[in-house]
């Protein structure tokens, strides 16, 4: 039996690289410029760290290395997008690093396909799907899945 869902809704529309990606908007708490991070010792290279934002710890996740990107120097379009995300029966924050922020886009469900393919050896866990636009496909995400579970625990634990 086929589980069918509706994807219908606003995205927030960001870029890595030359690529364009998205996150629905009722993930995202808000956007901040850059701040310092504190590295947190023996995590992955893109756990980049934790901030303090006004009083409350928010792990740091740099998308373009997790996804397997060049690292470049952070300019004055690269910024943080603090999304929440559903861990069981609470939820959690953490803060995304992205090369800059373009729009919020309404994507209907009909112009968004599922994950492509790519065989057993490839996991496409963090795609919800590809939105098929005028201008070229956004990529939109699973941020549930983006992170393993310890990184939510980062800024999480009481």
């Amino acid at each position: 039996m086929q589980q069918t869902t509706d994807n219908t809704g606003k995205y927030l529309i960001f870029s890595l690289s030359d690529e364009s990606y998205g996150i629905s908007i009722q993930n995202v708490k808000e956007i901040i410029g850059m701040m310092p991070i504190t590295s947190i010792p023996k995590t992955g290279e893109w756990i980049k760290g934790v901030i303090n934002l006004r009083g409350k710890i928010i792990p740091i996740i740099d998308l373009r290395i997790k996804f397997s990107m060049e690292p470049i120097p952070y300019s004055d379009r690269t910024c943080i997008i603090i999304v929440e995300i559903g861990l069981g029966k609470g939820t959690a924050q953490t803060g995304i690093v992205v090369d800059g922020v373009s729009e919020v886009l309404h994507i209907k469900d009909e112009c968004i396909d599922p994950p492509p393919s790519f065989g057993t050896r490839i996991n496409t866990d963090t795609i919800l799907g590809m939105a098929k636009m005028k201008n070229g496909v956004k990529i939109l995400l699973n941020i549930d899945q983006v992170g393993p579970r310890e990184v939510w625990a980062l800024g999480n634990a009481a």
